[in-house]
């Protein structure tokens, strides 16, 4: 094998490694997500956000949620560069940044959660502003991914694809700017969490599709 044969394959097989981060690391952040749903004493998921989880004595088990998922986006960013997007995998990369700076500014109490937080607490701290950036930033970049991969696909022909990728775009915006101005009501809250389990599906989807493609293409120069 010539050296440049050998960096070629080094190359491809660290791209297909970094699409799978991607392809993994929405079903292990959500599985994680449940896991703590529905062990933690006092949390409804059907009237509090997961953020909330990052709070009480267990809520380093959510914080590292954030920074795993956070690390696995930003490395499946990097997958998709290599792929041949350049602004979806920026934008990508945007939103892993947004789940480390989450995990960095956790959530405010609220809700009632965790046990013992007034029902009507509503205070909001540096740290919650910070965690409200976080989110702008880290959601923006996924909404505006959605979009921006949705265009791509269409380009080559990928309807479905590319159909997929605008609605989950759209929802999503529509789950989170329910969100933010539904004062914590149940509809919103439930909507919100489809729309994440939606976007985490949508980038599994996404990286899957890259990453079969870069296997084809290892094949037709094999």
């Amino acid at each position: 094998m010539s050296v440049n044969g050998g960096t070629v394959s080094v190359a491809r097989v660290s791209a297909r490694a970094l699409l799978g981060c991607g392809v993994v690391a929405g079903p292990l952040y959500v599985a994680v997500v449940l896991g703590q749903a529905f062990t933690r004493a006092g949390f409804d998921i059907t009237r509090h956000p997961a953020s909330l989880l990052a709070n009480g004595g267990p809520g380093w088990v959510q914080t590292l949620n954030f920074v795993v998922a956070g690390v696995l986006t930003v490395a499946a960013a990097v997958g998709l560069r290599r792929s041949g997007l350049v602004w979806g995998a920026r934008l990508v990369g945007l939103y892993g940044v947004g789940l480390l700076l989450a995990a960095a500014f956790p959530a405010d109490p609220g809700a009632g959660f965790p046990v013992g937080t007034p029902a009507d607490y509503a205070e909001i701290s540096a740290r919650g502003m910070g965690h409200f950036v976080a989110g702008t930033i880290g959601f923006g970049g996924l909404i505006a991914a959605c979009l921006v991969v949705a265009r791509h696909y269409r380009s080559i022909g990928r309807r479905r694809l590319a159909r997929f990728s605008a609605a989950t775009g759209v929802l999503f915006f529509a789950a989170f700017a329910g969100l933010s101005g539904g004062a914590g009501s149940r509809p919103t809250i439930i909507a919100f969490d489809l729309a994440v389990v939606l976007a985490w599906t949508w980038l599994a989807l996404v990286c899957a599709d890259k990453r079969r493609t870069a296997s084809s293409a290892g094949a037709d120069e094999a």
